[in-house]
């Protein structure tokens, strides 16, 4: 009889814990949606053009490199790292496909090959030096932040690349759909990225590292080929973001990017990633996009000067911030 009572407690235990993970979700989305109807609803007020087709769809076709950079960054904050290098690393990737195509001639395979190759080889080293030598990755990917733009005015000798057609149909919307290649391809990033941190041994192990590493080693779990793998898999998504920003321009340019890594931590932070670790969705990080997104766009069309729309940007991902510190305080005191 005792068990029976034991079992029924247990099952209503399990019961409960998973509502609260899903209502804990649905908090979590519903807000992030919320935020994202309500900038929609007031630049609809503000600007008969902004709640257009057109507008909407433009601004689905303009986000694919950002995207990739967040879901490599969600993942990197998670581990408990940062990664300051990606403007620099899309860059590069840029300037390596541009000059391979446009002065060598080579197929637009090969060359995005060897981009996606580079950048992936400089994420690993990214993850190489600050896990396995304990230093800071703030300090070691602005190092490669240097290295990497430098190595792109180099490769491309200060000048932009003008590559043309044989890259632009991946930025171009497909006639039917109205939406590119490269915006299809991001939103797939977003689903695997999903995917590979909640329902593999590898996202878990991520979380669990950036919650609490000296647990996980004590666990008997090696955390530096995974954290090591996360910096990699960031690159590969620099080189991703360089070939879907190529296409949209049509041009590898060797300034170009410049400030970009704030926008992809921003995005993560605003969709509830912990600059601490431990916590974070690649969903989430996807809508902090679309925010950032729309923020910028509405902006534009009511008119608002660079200097302050830098202004209202800032602020919102110092907001982003502060409520990112006291998830964390009340989290700690729970």
């Amino acid at each position: 009889m005792e068990s029976r009572k034991d079992h029924a407690g247990f099952v209503l235990r399990v019961r409960f814990v998973k509502q609260s993970k899903w209502l804990q979700i649905g908090i979590q989305y519903g807000g992030l949606i919320a935020v994202l109807a309500l900038l929609i609803a007031v630049f609809s007020a503000c600007s008969k053009n902004f709640l257009q087709p057109a507008t909407l769809l433009t601004i689905a076709n303009q986000i694919p490199d950002l995207t990739f950079l967040a879901v490599g960054m969600t993942l990197v904050l998670i581990v408990g790292g940062i990664d300051l290098s990606v403007g620099s690393l899309l860059a590069l990737s840029s300037a390596i496909l541009g000059v391979l195509m446009a002065n060598y001639g080579w197929p637009i395979w090969a060359a995005f090959g060897i981009a996606m190759l580079v950048a992936g080889l400089c994420g690993t080293i990214n993850g190489a030096i600050s896990v396995g030598w304990g230093i800071p990755s703030f300090i070691v990917t602005l190092g490669m932040l240097e290295i990497a733009r430098g190595a792109t005015k180099v490769v491309t000798s200060s000048q932009s690349v003008y590559i043309g057609s044989q890259v632009e149909w991946f930025g171009q919307p497909i006639a039917s759909l109205r939406l590119s290649p490269a915006f299809l391809i991001a939103v797939l990033a977003v689903i695997v990225g999903q995917f590979v941190l909640t329902r593999t041994v590898f996202g878990r192990y991520c979380v669990a590292i950036g919650t609490n590493k000296e647990a996980v080693r004590m666990s008997g779990i090696r955390a530096t080929p995974y954290a090591i793998a996360v910096f990699a898999i960031s690159g590969l998504m620099c080189g991703m973001a360089g070939l879907a920003q190529t296409s949209r321009l049509s041009t590898a340019d060797p300034n170009g990017a410049v400030g970009i890594e704030l926008a992809a931590i921003a995005a993560c932070v605003i969709g509830g990633t912990s600059l601490m670790g431990g916590r974070g969705s690649v969903v989430s990080s996807f809508i902090g996009v679309l925010i950032i997104q729309v923020l910028q766009t509405g902006l534009a069309q009511i008119g608002v000067s660079d200097a302050n729309k830098q202004i209202i940007t800032g602020s919102v991902i110092v907001l982003a911030v502060l409520l990112d510190a006291l998830r964390n305080r009340l989290s700690h005191r729970s």
